[in-house]
């Protein structure tokens, strides 16, 4: 069984709440990509994301996703020039041999990483949705069986302005039924460790992780792990400049706090690195960002270091979770998986059913595949409105 068309669909939806929610000044983010400080990265006013349709001989198709959250017209171009002409004609049912094909033609030009990564995962997600389906079985099963089916999962971010706003919301969300947050932060250590206190007085059952988004020096990143630890916390994410693997091996050294990384990262090499410095105690590979074949082998050379890994995900929509899901209930160590409530929401607009969807633990998708309905008219309609 051999593919034959290969697919991309760039969407760029609205919502009724961009992802963090608004500014801090409570002002909603203005039209198209900007940076919100005090974090250095771009953000979109919508969720941009890439979709990738792998179609074979009798009319099954496979679905794919990249976490592609500004520019998905980039990863897009990757897949239509460079990825498509390999595609067409390879094995449906292999997605590893595909996988390798791919991902050879710029390794030696150092394109393991970036755009070109993103445009990979998206197509390797594909590639195990369409051999499910082909074979009549789920993706996890494929991997070699599922751990859990409930995969656990923490609220990310509770997109307020202030901490009165975040402390209601925790207040609801425990009231839902959650057991974690992760705030995300960044605004200097004594307003990060004052958000926390806000929290841990509306909802003292809540475990809480914090997410920096890579604001802070060594010496402030030091004292804001001191101080949640005092305070009990379970995890501080993205502390320092990515790039910067000695700190973070000095951090992780000197904190009595776990230290979460690897949204940033896109294969198993980076993640090798990382993890022989000791530089994380908690691994975060986002699917979107490095496909499912990849992902896996990252859960390798994690566990070979005695690292948990607690899968990544933002933006990305339905297609993006589910593989993150099969991912997360392959995965032996895992502590638990990202969710997204709004991200969720915006996401399922592109499946024909809703996935279940709990505060504290989402059900495996089932069904061949990644045990999801991608509705194909609705996708088609959206990217031609993006």
């Amino acid at each position: 069984m051999r593919i034959t068309a290969v697919e991309t669909f760039v969407l760029k939806l609205p919502a009724e709440e961009a992802y963090l929610g608004r500014l801090t000044d409570g002002s909603a983010p203005s039209a198209g990509y900007q940076v919100r400080e005090p974090w250095r990265s771009l953000y979109s006013d919508r969720y941009e994301t890439l979709l990738v349709r792998l179609t074979a001989e009798d009319g099954t198709t496979g679905w794919g996703e990249a976490l592609a959250p500004v520019a998905p017209e980039v990863p897009a171009a990757i897949v239509d020039l460079l990825l498509a002409p390999v595609l067409r004609g390879a094995d449906a049912r292999a997605p590893r041999p595909a996988w390798s094909r791919l991902r050879d033609l710029m390794r030696e030009r150092g394109h393991l990483v970036g755009h070109q990564a993103d445009a990979l995962a998206a197509v390797d997600i594909a590639l195990w949705d369409l051999a499910g389906k082909l074979t009549g079985r789920t993706v996890a099963e494929l991997l070699g069986g599922a751990f859990r089916t409930r995969v656990p999962t923490y609220v990310s971010g509770l997109p307020k302005p202030d901490d009165e706003g975040r402390a209601e919301l925790a207040r609801e969300w425990a009231a839902r039924g959650a057991t974690s947050v992760k705030l995300h932060l960044g605004h200097g250590v004594a307003a990060d460790l004052a958000t926390v206190d806000a929290i841990l007085a509306a909802a003292p059952e809540l475990r809480i992780a914090v997410d920096a988004h890579w604001a802070y020096s060594i010496d402030e990143a030091l004292r804001l792990a001191h101080g949640l630890a005092e305070r009990g916390c379970w995890f501080l994410e993205a502390p320092l400049a990515p790039e910067d693997v000695t700190a973070h091996a000095e951090l992780v050294a000197r904190a009595s706090i776990p230290v979460a990384v690897g949204e940033a990262l896109r294969n198993r090499f980076e993640f090798a690195q990382w993890v022989t410095a000791r530089a994380l105690r908690i691994a975060q590979p986002d699917v979107a960002r490095t496909g499912i074949t990849e992902a896996m082998a990252i859960a390798e050379v994690c566990a070979a270091h005695h690292v948990p890994v607690a899968p990544h995900h933002s933006v990305g929509l339905g297609v993006a979770v589910a593989a993150g899901l099969h991912v997360s209930a392959a995965v032996e160590d895992l502590p638990a998986f990202e969710y997204q409530p709004t991200s969720v929401r915006v996401g399922e607009r592109i499946l024909a059913r809703q996935l279940a969807v709990e505060p504290s633990a989402i059900s495996l998708p089932t069904g061949p595949g990644l045990g999801v309905e991608v509705d194909a008219e609705a996708v088609a309609a959206l990217a031609k409105e993006s």
